[in-house]
């Protein structure tokens, strides 16, 4: 399958084989693409995104630039990224375009997000952290189209799972669908008062696709997820509170100053020790307590060597405050 590609303004035809890992060169430049399964009838096909140089494919046109940021906006400031959702006229909803910055963002060694130590996600607007999937670009769709797309969002999907740093959600208004999926996938969320969660997609003859009903579960017990997903009913964020969804509700002037206050409390603490703390604690709960006690040791013997360990322990003693460098 050949894709056109522009590199540094430069269009180039690739070559890319579905069939294996492949490594293109051209005129010098390395592009990496990352494998993600999309299983069509009787078949699985692999699909590809590109992970490095901040280069996005477009499965719907094969055509592959160097991403302008049109949906989403970043910014960081004092180790902290905030990521917003910026499709406001259609209530954040992700389209294709979405989903590939997003992955532009923050997936392969030269994303931008690598320089921080805490992302924050949120949305534009007080009316919505994000809808869903657009549907309205998923009108008419063929199969094979629609399972494309997918295959963009489930990469997405499993770059969120990675994320090495902390993801802290700040839900400033409804998360819908795939919006509360990827709600799922921060680590912990706050949310303003206003906010309203479901995961409609049974309602539409479909199921959630990324990662909705195996993180769910753990949030809410398997009882109260059933509810959830079966009915598609939306609950505020007062229940979400109440059943664990959700860790604090503000009102929504004050969501983001409290997600920056906590997002600075990570930040300040040896960046080491958390990305293997938070290793650790994702295997919480998963194949007993002696299998994820020894992640958690595996986690620990990689802190023990740093600097970092060695600067908090001095500071300490010395009765100030560390200064850890990730090292």
């Amino acid at each position: 399958m050949k894709y056109e590609v522009t590199i540094d303004g430069e269009e180039q035809c690739i070559d890319i084989q579905l069939d294996a890992v492949n490594l293109v060169q051209t005129k010098s430049k390395t592009l990496t693409v990352l494998m993600v399964f999309a299983h069509l009838p009787g078949t699985a096909r692999r699909h590809w995104v590109s992970t490095m140089k901040l280069i996005r494919m477009r499965f719907l046109t094969g055509k592959t630039t160097v991403p302008e940021f049109h949906t989403i906006e970043l910014s960081i400031k004092d180790d902290i990224a905030q990521l917003t959702l910026n499709r406001p006229d259609s209530a954040n909803a992700m389209n294709t375009q979405m989903a590939e910055e997003m992955l532009a963002v923050l997936t392969g060694p030269e994303a931008p997000v690598t320089a921080a130590r805490c992302i924050i996600l949120t949305g534009t607007g007080g009316r919505a952290f994000c809808a869903g999937a657009d549907l309205k670009e998923r009108k008419g769709m063929t199969d094979s189209a629609w399972i494309q797309q997918h295959a963009v969002f489930e990469t997405l999907g499993l770059a969120l799972m990675d994320l090495q740093m902390p993801l802290i959600g700040a839900i400033n208004g409804a998360a819908f669908g795939g919006g509360m999926e990827m709600m799922l996938a921060c680590d912990f969320v706050y949310a303003a008062n206003t906010a309203r969660f479901a995961l409609t997609e049974t309602t539409l003859g479909i199921l959630p696709g990324m990662c909705g009903t195996q993180y769910l579960p753990g949030a809410v017990g398997i009882r109260r997820a059933k509810e959830i997903i079966l009915t598609g009913r939306p609950f505020s964020a007062q229940q979400g509170l109440q059943w664990g969804v959700v860790n604090q509700v503000c009102e929504p002037d004050q969501l983001l100053d409290q997600v920056f206050d906590t997002a600075a409390a990570i930040a300040a603490n040896g960046p080491i020790a958390v990305r293997e703390a938070k290793r650790a604690l994702n295997h919480a709960g998963r194949g007993g307590t002696k299998a994820g006690y020894r992640i958690e040791l595996d986690a620990y013997s990689r802190v023990v060597p740093t600097a970092d360990r060695r600067e908090g322990i001095l500071a300490f003693n010395e009765k100030r405050k560390p200064q850890f460098k990730g090292e």
